[in-house]
């Protein structure tokens, strides 16, 4: 049943040449049958061809008008041969072959003008006969060549649904990153803290900060996965809330501003929000500083954004994170540098335009 869902078109075409043809045949009772076995051959040969047209469209299509090139000058009576070289027309201008499907219009009409230029039995295909046909052709290539654009047009719109798709999965993938590992970095260095910390009171603090830590983490996890709506969007003003949750593990962050401080697009200070988490994260869990500096510069055109440790640095491989504040900066049409510092630490540096 797949087969004949598959072939149902050239099923159809093939009966109705092979019934329209034996119906000729069978009408004709003036004349003997000229070359009826050459003009059979041809007609199945022409409709066989039908079946391999997915593969070899133009071909097929060659092929038929050539079938129809010898069919009609030597058989008689005339069969319907010429139905499968208009579907294999068409079939190879729906294919893309628009062009090679134009210049068989052109090859074929230019046979039957020929034919009838040096017929010595007078004219087969009159003034009217001769144009019919020749706009049928011209508009089976049309009809085509509009299937071949409407699926390419199809085609091309899943191909972009599908790259929104990816893009928002991995834009997703990237909130849900900064949201659970920030935060679980904190949990984890001070769970760490509390299980070496001999002191109850050192060891209730840092519980402390593991259950604010959950409760924010479970908080902005919430807000992401409710299609991640503008208004829960991270900002600049929470670079505090920030600092002050880093601080609770040990480091002294500082925060500092140059240039005026001012409200920028929503998608600049979203990821410049997560570009500071991103690199406090870093912080806690791998560099063993002791001070962190977060540098916020409000240009004219852009937002510069520095994050400064003085921890061990050294080259690191980079992970999630970075490539996860790249992405995000080259979103926007700007770059993010992580490289270790001369004098010791690491330094993160953000640019994004907010024009």
């Amino acid at each position: 049943m797949s087969w004949l869902r598959q072939f149902a078109a050239e099923l159809a075409v093939t009966v109705a040449v092979l019934a329209g043809t034996l119906f000729a045949v069978l009408s004709d009772h003036d004349d003997v049958p000229h070359h009826a076995a050459l003009g059979w051959v041809l007609t199945i040969a022409c409709c066989a061809a039908l079946f391999f047209r997915r593969r070899h469209p133009l071909a097929v299509a060659g092929f038929a008008l050539a079938c129809c090139a010898l069919y009609y000058p030597l058989t008689d009576p005339d069969g319907l041969v010429l139905l499968a070289f208009a579907y294999a027309l068409y079939a190879a201008a729906a294919a893309g072959r628009i062009r090679g499907a134009a210049l068989l219009v052109v090859a074929a009409m230019a046979g039957v003008a020929a034919g009838e230029i040096s017929s010595r039995t007078g004219r087969h295909v009159d003034n009217f006969a001769f144009f019919l046909m020749t706009g049928w052709f011209v508009a089976l290539v049309a009809g085509g060549a509009v299937a071949h654009y409407r699926a390419e047009a199809e085609r091309t719109k899943e191909a972009e649904a599908r790259a929104r798709a990816t893009e928002e999965r991995l834009r997703i993938a990237r909130e849900l990153h900064d949201v659970l590992g920030h935060h679980l970095a904190l949990i984890n260095v001070q769970a760490g803290a509390a299980l070496h910390r001999r002191d109850p009171g050192q060891a209730e603090e840092a519980l402390g900060t593991i259950k604010d830590a959950s409760k924010t983490a479970l908080q902005e996890l919430r807000a992401t996965l409710g299609m991640l709506r503008q208004a829960d969007q991270p900002s600049l003003s929470r670079v505090a809330e920030l600092a002050e949750s880093v601080g609770a593990s040990g480091l002294t962050v500082r925060t500092e501003i140059d240039g005026v401080a001012r409200e920028l697009p929503p998608d600049v200070e979203h990821a410049a929000f997560r570009v500071v988490q991103e690199a406090l994260t870093n912080v806690a869990k791998h560099a063993a500083a002791k001070t962190v500096v977060v540098r916020l510069g409000y240009g004219a055109d852009e937002l510069s954004v520095q994050v400064d440790d003085d921890g061990h640095g050294g080259d690191t491989a980079p992970g999630n994170g970075i490539r996860g504040m790249t992405e995000r900066a080259r979103t926007l049409g700007g770059e993010v540098t992580a490289a270790p510092l001369e004098s010791g630490g690491y330094r993160v540096h953000a640019r994004l335009p907010v024009r």
